[in-house]
């Protein structure tokens, strides 16, 4: 595939080695705006923005996915394949299943399960399970425990469906520890899996299902600000 791709207007050497993905391309532009230094948009191609700077002297760019697994499954796959991209970490909201998890408190996520078919083209003869790569799990573990910010690690559930039909609900993914809900970490696992790359999911808690409670969307785009620093010392980390 020729760069630019369908979905990216940019070149090689326009994306530096780790990327913040956030779903929502407004949170994109606000991270960029707000973290980054000496940035410049790199992708702009269906209002998806992408930019490239800086975070304590460390090359990190911030894409969105946009939402669900088939478009952070494009995504990701063209950052990995085409741009020379080596690790993407998901900064997301996701809304919490655990009693024992509060509004803005931070899941990261150490697998992802699924109601999805993504899978099923990897031609796999068995059930895979989506994990995060271990060196970009401990490394944001370590910078939450630094900090001193309310997290948990644990399982998640990313699905297909924001508005869920008939009998499916939340209760038999609690009973299995499932922690929240979210809709794109296992593409993404599946994806840096297979392509030999880096990946993690990290959700800050924008409701319950409960418990009565929910972040309006001003509150849950202030409320990432932990979340968002915790990534890119992440990267930092990482080099």
């Amino acid at each position: 595939m020729a760069a630019p791709t369908p979905h990216i207007k940019a070149v090689k050497g326009d994306f530096a080695k780790t990327v913040l993905m956030p779903g929502d391309p407004l949170r994109s532009k606000w991270i960029a705006e707000n973290f980054l230094e000496n940035t410049v948009l790199v992708n702009d191609v269906r209002g998806v923005q992408g930019y490239t700077g800086s975070y304590k002297g460390t090359p990190v760019s911030v894409m969105a996915s946009g939402m669900g697994i088939p478009s952070i499954g494009i995504y990701s796959w063209e950052l990995y394949t085409e741009f020379d991209v080596e690790s993407i970490i998901r900064v997301g909201s996701a809304g919490a299943y655990s009693e024992e998890l509060e509004l803005r408190d931070i899941v990261v996520a150490q697998a992802a399960c699924t109601d999805s078919n993504f899978a099923h083209q990897f031609n796999l003869n068995g059930t895979f399970a989506p994990i995060a790569d271990y060196g970009l799990l401990s490394r944001a573990v370590s910078v939450c425990e630094g900090k001193g910010a309310r997290h948990r690690v644990g399982n998640i559930l990313s699905s297909d469906n924001f508005y869920a039909g008939g009998e499916d609900g939340p209760e038999q993914w609690k009973k299995m520890g499932v922690l929240a809900v979210e809709m794109e970490a296992a593409g993404l696992y599946m994806n840096a899996a297979y392509l030999g790359r880096r990946a993690l999911a990290m959700c800050t808690i924008s409701d319950h299902f409960y418990k009565s409670e929910i972040l309006t969307s001003e509150e849950r785009q202030s409320s990432m600000s932990e979340m968002i620093e915790i990534a890119l010392e992440t990267a930092v980390l990482m080099g």
